[in-house]
């Protein structure tokens, strides 16, 4: 059975998964071949994915992963033997966490740690290698290392990966000497990305897409909000927990994993951070009563998910 695709604009497809509202975006060329992005995230949503592609007269053509997490490095040999792109650094990742990637997947669903994959291959450019539409990659640290974003010129539609949710609030790769910093350049550039390239509508790796400048706007707003108030409690000018009235944090998950950011810049601001020993690098195994980005989601869908 075929999954179902969205059109958000032309020549641009989006798949939404059940679990934490993962998306998958598919960029097609005139003549079907397809840019396929973060494929997710069930096997059997994987192969329904394949077979959509199949039925509708397309192929892949080629792939990106925007990071280094174990839901956005899947694949199944049903895709093909194409090229699958991502940045140096998150090539670097999976290849040196490829066991601990494998776990989690198979931790979420049995059988699924054969779908994360060695094969990756490093961008050498701004330009994804493909024969289809221009499409840009804009690389940052916000999240993970290496992270990108992909502009599609064309279209008007930037994919930021795991940035500007409507569903799940800044995470932060807390193993930095300045997570907050890091976040905020790579917020900034999405800003400038989608000023340089007029972009109209926002596909984010997790949750809806955003349509209209308005839209857009709200979610970089909300963001950069939830950080200056991360910021305030992990500094201690406002007591934890009591800084935020973000509805994304009525997800018990995502209000755990705001405790832990709280915890962990507060831990680097006073000195006493050991980053391996709070929130693990992308890829890593985490350790008991500690969770990392996009490490130890629910196994239940958030509020507000798709089922």
């Amino acid at each position: 059975m075929g999954r179902l695709l969205a059109p958000v604009a032309s020549g641009v497809w989006v798949a939404t998964a059940g679990r934490w509202r993962t998306t998958t975006t598919l960029v097609v060329a005139d003549d079907g071949a397809c840019l396929l992005v973060d494929p997710a995230l069930s096997p059997a949503e994987l192969d329904g994915l394949a077979e959509e592609v199949r039925d509708r007269g397309w192929w892949v053509a080629a792939a990106v992963a925007t990071h280094a997490h174990w839901d956005h490095v899947l694949w199944t040999p049903r895709f093909g033997d194409v090229p699958r792109w991502a940045s140096r650094r998150t090539v670097e990742q999976v290849d040196r966490h490829l066991p601990d990637l494998v776990a989690q997947a198979e931790a979420e669903h049995a059988g699924h740690g054969a779908a994360v994959t060695p094969g990756l291959q490093a961008l050498t450019g701004m330009r994804v290698p493909w024969s289809g539409p221009e499409v840009l990659a804009v690389e940052h640290d916000a999240h993970t290392p290496g992270h990108l974003a992909l502009v599609i010129a064309s279209a008007g539609v930037l994919l930021v990966g795991d940035m500007l949710s409507d569903t799940e609030v800044p995470l932060l790769d807390v193993e930095t000497a300045d997570p907050l910093g890091d976040y905020r350049a790579g917020l900034d550039l999405l800003v400038g990305a989608c000023a340089d390239h007029a972009t109209a509508l926002l596909v984010p790796g997790h949750g809806s897409v955003a349509v209209g400048a308005a839209r857009i706007r709200a979610r970089i707003t909300a963001d950069s909000a939830y950080l200056g108030a991360l910021a305030e409690s992990a500094t201690g000018h406002t007591p934890p927990g009591t800084s935020h009235d973000d509805p994304r944090l009525a997800d018990p998950w995502l209000a755990g994993q705001h405790a832990d950011q709280v915890d962990a810049l507060h831990r680097i601001a006073t000195g006493g951070h050991t980053p391996s020993a709070q929130m693990p690098s992308p890829g890593s195994a985490t350790p008991a009563g500690t969770a990392g980005a996009d490490e130890a989601k629910p196994t239940t869908n958030p509020p507000g998910a798709s089922t």
